[in-house]
């Protein structure tokens, strides 16, 4: 199995630490932000999956944009590929003075909202906390990315926006598969992740290519 982590770069959200997990819990290395053939992706489902399996990934989150998603599309995708846990997701488009992603994961009975890619709006961070804010009043919002396309986002990474952070390589091709996950110390089962996640149990963590410098100045860094 391929596996990137020797070449990983770990951090946690400025302010915050993130205990080391227990011998008896494990740490669970996933994906909560990808797209495949069923929006704008390169890969067909299950062979995203296939890909994110042989990088060593324990859960994967699918998430096409809502307005190219079928209604069935993930019937034929099974709750885990190859011991890989699978959220059937969507990104959500909202508006706020304009247009906004907003990803949602659900569990049994746990769900999760995250706003993607503040970088991606070219808005000033003062602007994009507004918009956050009035996201905020339309819907719960538990987390925020601070990366775009797997490269971390140090301007989004603040006090300032009080949400657990968190990264991923919103993938859309082969190539952008594995730049940038989260760990969680927590159980293999989807409603104990995504309440980690809400709880800011959750470790950003990038390739070593992924604005390393930037990810270092945020003082929480860790070398795997």
């Amino acid at each position: 199995m391929e596996n990137d982590e020797h070449d990983a770069f770990y951090g946690c959200p400025v302010g915050e630490t993130v205990s080391r997990p227990s011998q008896n819990v494990p740490t669970l290395k996933g994906a909560l932000h990808t797209h495949t053939s069923c929006s704008d992706g390169e890969l067909k489902p299950q062979e995203l999956l296939e890909v994110y399996h042989r990088l060593g990934f324990d859960f994967v989150a699918l998430t096409d944009h809502d307005f190219l998603l079928q209604p069935a599309a993930y019937d034929n995708v099974p709750d885990e590929f190859e011991k890989v846990l699978v959220f059937k997701g969507v990104e959500k488009t909202v508006f706020a003075r304009g247009y906004f992603h907003v990803t949602e994961l659900h569990g049994d009975s746990e769900m999760l909202n995250m706003f993607a890619h503040p970088a991606d709006y070219n808005l000033p961070v003062d602007r994009i906390i507004e918009r956050i804010q009035e996201i905020q009043a339309m819907m719960p919002l538990h987390a925020v990315e601070v990366t775009s396309k797997g490269f971390y986002t140090a301007e989004f990474d603040i006090d300032q926006i009080p949400y657990p952070k968190v990264a991923s390589d919103d993938c859309h091709t082969r190539e952008g598969c594995g730049r940038a996950w989260i760990e969680v110390a927590c159980e293999k089962d989807r409603d104990a992740i995504l309440r980690t996640i809400k709880a800011g149990g959750a470790r950003a963590c990038l390739r070593s290519a992924a604005h390393q410098p930037a990810f270092m100045e945020n003082g929480e860094a860790i070398c795997g």
